[in-house]
């Protein structure tokens, strides 16, 4: 089936949520501990995570799920133009000098810009406003990361040419179940992949920040009182600034429910505060740990009625949860969504339908 057009799916303008990925070229472990050569380039996983890092910082993209194995990476990305508006034309050009700087320190850091370079770019209105664009396009976001990537590792293999296989794969998440079930899949990665035994020991991964920030937080609590996690004071939130999963954004929506807007991130280590899923982070985490025993082998495959109620809500039964989360990239190779979703979006452009596989159809009905 023909791809369509990234103008057919991307459209910077709009808040949008996208599950993208990318694999190195013939798909060889350029990431990891390669086979084939007996070269070990797990180095380049923490390459990947420190760039994640400085664009969520910079961009208007919030980062909500990423895993990073040996020859591909996973990155759930949901675009904020809604923040970027309330950007200034000075902190537009900052931001961008930051991602595409002019100078940089001794350490490959950029610099700060100066005042001449913020000029050139805020005191033109056309450019001010491309700019501004670029900074919420996720194209802009995945085509700087792998420009990146690829440059550094080939200079360590004194190599040359394509690095990534092909263009970045985007594809649409259109609803909470879509979301939910694409954020489950990016963290189990490296269990499906018999590479980590637990949600902890996924190296590289959100889901491995994520349980090790609610563990410290609930240490936090723990020490200072007998209130539960969920419960914690609005001081206590505010430390989401140190904890390691302080540049993806917060999962709970419900946590900033008394706050509405765009939520500009407090801290500078994101785009925004706003979170995205309709549950809590230990919710969330109870969750990712019960699908992961189900997958784990030698595991019972039939669900039992210890299943998260979070499905309940969610409307779909433990079984097809567990089918829609180990098959998600067969289950929804354009757009990620319930068929009934799917039918109703068109592609921007030319207004084209999703195609909705058999498989999907048939999975979904059950629910019916």
């Amino acid at each position: 089936m023909v791809r369509k057009s990234r103008g057919e799916v991307v459209d910077p303008t709009e808040v949008q949520v996208f599950h993208v990925l990318n694999r190195t070229v013939r798909r060889c472990w350029l990431f990891g501990d390669d086979p084939l050569t007996g070269i070990n380039y797990d180095h380049r996983k923490a390459w990947i995570e420190e760039r994640l890092r400085h664009f969520a910082a910079q961009f208007g993209i919030d980062l909500l799920s990423f895993a990073i194995l040996s020859n591909h990476y996973h990155l759930m990305l949901r675009s904020r133009p809604d923040v970027v508006a309330s950007w200034d034309d000075t902190e537009v050009a900052r931001r961008w000098f930051m991602i595409c700087p002019n100078r940089t320190q001794k350490d490959g850091t950029p610099c700060q810009p100066n005042q001449r370079e913020l000029d050139s770019i805020r005191r033109c209105e056309q450019k001010v406003a491309e700019i501004r664009m670029r900074l919420s396009d996720i194209s802009w976001w995945m085509r700087l990361l792998d420009q990146r990537i690829a440059r550094r590792c080939n200079d360590e293999d004194e190599a040359s040419g394509r690095f990534f296989e092909d263009r970045f794969k985007a594809i649409p998440l259109i609803d909470e179940q879509a979301i939910t079930a694409c954020a489950v899949y990016i963290d189990l990665n490296l269990i499906r992949a018999c590479l980590a035994e637990t949600v902890e020991l996924s190296d590289h991964t959100s889901g491995q920040l994520r349980a090790q920030a609610w563990k410290a937080k609930a240490g936090e609590s723990a020490s200072q009182s007998p209130q539960t996690l969920d419960d914690r004071d609005p001081a206590s939130q505010s430390r989401q600034s140190e904890s390691v999963d302080a540049f993806l954004s917060p999962i709970s929506v419900e946590a900033v429910s008394d706050h509405p807007g765009i939520m500009a991130s407090q801290t500078g280590r994101r785009c925004s505060d706003k979170g995205f899923l309709q549950m809590s982070d230990r919710a969330y985490l109870e969750l990712l740990d019960w699908t992961a025993r189900q997958s784990a082998p030698g595991k019972r495959g039939l669900t039992g009625d210890d299943q998260p109620p979070i499905l309940a809500r969610l409307g779909l039964p433990g079984s097809i949860w567990l089918k829609m989360v180990a098959e998600f990239g067969k289950l929804f190779p354009t757009m990620a969504g319930l068929p009934h979703h799917v039918e109703g979006v068109r592609s921007r452009k030319r207004g084209l339908r999703y195609h909705v596989p058999i498989a999907a159809r048939e999975l979904f009905s059950q629910c019916a």
